[in-house]
């Protein structure tokens, strides 16, 4: 038996053994939004789904197709559809697969926009009950009748917290609900929730999937795990052949034709080739957060440092436990006396900005910023203080990183 290649060089082969145009190592982008056929039969069906194509660039476009299959093979899931960002592949899922009267246990510590979607389907009628997710018993005690769906993030952004994925991944099992995990935090390299039973994989490929900052895009992917003929909201017209396609096929009809949150081919090439890196840039990612955030927790000016990779983190055993780093996302808060914005204001290495993922080290004043529209009575509920700095530590030389807040910290303190 052959042995299974490893995860970076599966992806770095992905492209080539499609056998594109011409013997090129990457799908080319085909920036084409239209399809022509000799036999207009043969256009209808590709329009029905009988026969395999492309139609129209809102649904299907070929460079996307390749993306798509990439993550499907990093997450080991049977199927992926891509989306022009990661926020579109939320809302995309919510406003396929749910309808009023709907009810979603939703974890507590949430991404400030997709706190905000949520508030926004709730308007539509589909309730949402936020817990505490690092304790599925949380999640259990939220559980109606009428619940759809339990969303969770695997590493809470800014403050770090870890569900409970593996227990919550069994109660959703028990109870026949659909587990919505998104991976952005972990990437497939560091964590595939498919380990835990997750039935749908969210993931930011804006993030560290492409890693550079040059690009839009989200990702859903389906584990393969979920028994999609016993879910009560797919339409009649999607209850067609094998009822494992059925809940894909709804998002792709119903979220990326209709809603038309559609990725770009141009994007789409820019995320397939930063993903190559993707085991690396973590690994150095990752290296560099775990120093910078063991100076900062021993530091005199510093208050607090949220990183599961230090012992002292409430869920650090978890992580230790579920993914193969803790990440390189933290957040940290100066001592009263320093305010944030002059501590940001103060670094070299450092980029003031609202993304996260980047090869770049980012910093943002989250309370101010990316979460301020929550108010301070529900950013005080998921640990964020008003003086917290939320950093994506980037794949800098560590030394550079750990001097320059070390000269930025002594000019404040």
């Amino acid at each position: 038996m052959k042995k299974r290649e490893g995860f970076t060089t599966a992806n770095l082969h992905s492209d080539r053994r499609d056998q594109p145009e011409h013997g090129v190592l990457h799908k080319a982008i085909h920036p084409s939004v239209a399809y022509g056929y000799e036999d207009s039969r043969d256009l209808a069906a590709v329009f029905q789904g009988r026969k395999a194509g492309y139609n129209y660039g809102r649904q299907l476009n070929p460079t996307v197709t390749a993306l798509q299959k990439r993550v499907t093979n990093m997450e080991g899931g049977s199927d992926t559809i891509a989306f022009a960002t990661g926020m579109a592949a939320i809302g995309s899922v919510f406003f396929s697969l749910l309808r009023a009267g709907d009810h979603v246990v939703s974890s507590a510590y949430l991404f400030g926009n997709t706190n905000s979607l949520f508030s926004s389907f709730e308007r539509f009628g589909i309730e949402i009950s936020f817990v505490d997710a690092t304790n599925a018993d949380n999640v259990r005690a939220a559980i109606r009748d009428n619940t759809r769906l339990v969303f969770v993030e695997t590493i809470a952004n800014p403050v770090t917290q870890i569900a409970d994925l593996s227990s919550i991944g069994e109660l959703c099992r028990e109870q026949g609900l659909l587990y919505m995990v998104d991976n952005t935090m972990t990437t497939p390299w560091l964590f595939q929730p498919a380990s835990v039973g997750a039935s749908l994989v969210i993931s930011s490929l804006t993030k560290y999937f492409g890693g550079h900052g040059n690009a839009l895009g989200g990702a859903i992917t389906d584990t393969g795990q979920y028994d999609w003929a016993s879910y009560p909201n797919i339409l009649d017209t999607y209850r067609k052949g094998e009822s494992s396609r059925w809940g894909m096929t709804q998002i792709r009809k119903k979220g990326l034709r209709d809603f038309g949150a559609t990725l770009g081919p141009e994007a789409a090439h820019h995320l397939a080739v930063g993903s190559e890196t993707l085991p690396l840039r973590m690994d150095r990612a990752c290296d560099n957060a775990l120093a910078l955030a063991q100076f900062l927790d021993s530091h005199p000016a510093i208050a607090s440092v949220s990183y599961p990779g230090l012992t002292a983190h409430p869920q650090h055993e978890r992580a230790r436990q579920l993914f193969k780093r803790p990440g390189s996302i933290m957040s940290i808060t100066p001592v009263e006396g320093i305010d944030c914005f002059d501590l940001l204001n103060q670094l070299q290495c450092v980029v003031a900005s609202s993304n996260l993922g980047d090869t770049r080290t980012l910093g943002i004043p989250v309370a101010h910023t990316i979460f301020h529209e929550m108010g301070p009575e529900r950013r005080a509920s998921m640990g964020i203080s008003d003086n917290m700095i939320r950093l994506s530590v980037g794949i800098e030389d560590v030394d550079d990183l750990i001097a320059d807040f070390s000269a930025a910290l002594e000019k404040l303190e």
